[in-house]
């Protein structure tokens, strides 16, 4: 059993594993955002059970219910929704959303047309260098763009992040502004049949766009090598038809010939771009950025802005276990997510059993996630106390 997951053992396991070792007492904090327990109560929770049994609307008072709910319906799956004026129930038309978490859905199956490596479900340490990328431009912007101070990252427990934000101007925000964070935050448009998806234009990059390069430089090498983007005709192609301009798309396709890894090759199309703009001066307008372009296509965060600009989409809970892989959706560090391996994500039979060569490791991994969830959540109640006390004496 060590080492394997096997759905069918998780209606023995997960019982033990929300009794020990899910931090109820937190989530629920979180879950009431640091404020009365109204929004506890109206809080909209939603269970998967066994055999995809769906069940929407569940709500709880206090954590003992919480707990009560969770012995008694064993969900292979936590999902969490919004906050409405009433108790949320089925069929229950007049209900209306109060608050919702600003967040944000990363999935790498997004990253299928640009990762080598793996492809939609498959996951491993290369294409993971994708999230770190992802993490650290988004968590960046929403901090110094924006102002947001309460933020969690969670790993999505397969293959991607998921990234909350709750603070009380983030949690507010309605449909228009969610989109406008979005919006602010996509810079790559257009479906398979379109080759170019950055057009950053020939005015001075945003301050945003420059910091987000400067993290993609950190990275762009070891992405290059890892994913070997030109080592394939079918790559090489891809690569050619974002290049604008047919003279220097030639250009660099000859200049291929002289490199034999993708990283030669890259330096190859440097030399051939840089050489062409400075004899073509109408090439200099015409494809500024082009470099810039290139990277930001490659490496840059995708986001599913569906989920960032609506109230409804239930998204999976801190802490639940994937029923796929049977790995814990940890809470973890943005500026870690370059140090994390997937191997070492406690999984609930890491966690449970005694016969695991991983578990002591595992269990401080697990300790050491629900310490980052804890410092959210402690900065999260004490901001919402401090926006109390100032509302108070105006």
């Amino acid at each position: 059993m060590v080492g394997q997951h096997d759905e069918n053992l998780l209606p023995e396991m997960l019982p033990v594993y929300y009794t020990r070792l899910f931090p109820q007492n937190i989530f629920c904090r979180w879950l009431a955002c640091g404020s009365s327990p109204q929004p506890l109560s109206n809080r909209e929770l939603s269970f998967t059970l066994a055999d995809d049994i769906y069940l929407r609307y569940l709500s709880i008072n206090n954590q003992k219910e919480f707990q009560t709910l969770l012995q008694k319906k064993c969900p292979h799956k936590l999902d969490i929704g919004a906050v409405y004026n009433t108790k949320p129930s089925i069929g229950r038309h007049d209900a209306v959303v109060l608050s919702r978490e600003l967040v944000f859905d990363i999935d790498l199956t997004d990253y299928d047309e640009v990762r080598t490596c793996c492809q939609e479900a498959k996951v491993c340490n290369k294409c993971w260098k994708f999230m770190v990328v992802a993490c650290e431009i988004i968590n960046a912007a929403l901090k110094d763009d924006f102002g947001f101070q309460n933020i969690l990252w969670v790993f999505s427990g397969r293959r991607g992040c998921h990234c909350w934000v709750s603070d009380y101007e983030a949690r507010t925000l309605d449909s228009p502004g969610r989109a406008a964070v979005a919006d602010y935050l996509c810079l790559i448009f257009g479906g398979e049949n379109k080759n170019k998806k950055v057009h950053l234009g020939s005015d001075n990059l945003h301050s945003s766009i420059k910091r987000s390069l400067n993290i993609i430089d950190r990275y762009f090498l070891e992405i290059l090598e890892d994913q070997d983007f030109l080592s394939t005709s079918e790559g090489t192609k891809k690569f050619l038809k974002i290049i604008p301009d047919d003279t220097l798309r030639k250009q660099v396709e000859e200049s291929f010939g002289r490199g034999s890894s993708t990283v030669d090759k890259w330096e190859c199309f440097i030399q051939t771009y840089y050489q062409y703009c400075k004899e073509n001066i109408n090439a200099i307008r015409k494809m500024k950025y082009l470099v810039e372009e290139i990277k930001i296509q490659y490496c840059y965060p995708r986001l599913d802005v569906n989920v960032t600009k609506g109230f409804n989409h239930l998204l999976k809970s801190p802490f639940s276990i994937h029923p796929k892989t049977g790995k814990v959706s940890i809470v973890f560090k943005p500026e870690n997510a370059r140090s994390m391996k997937l191997e070492d994500i406690p999984t609930i039979y890491s966690l449970l059993d005694d016969n695991s060569p991983d578990k002591i490791q595992h269990q401080n991994n697990m300790r050491t996630a629900v310490k980052n969830f804890q410092e959210v959540v402690f900065s999260l109640e004490k901001t919402e106390a401090m926006r109390r006390r100032n509302d108070a004496s105006k």
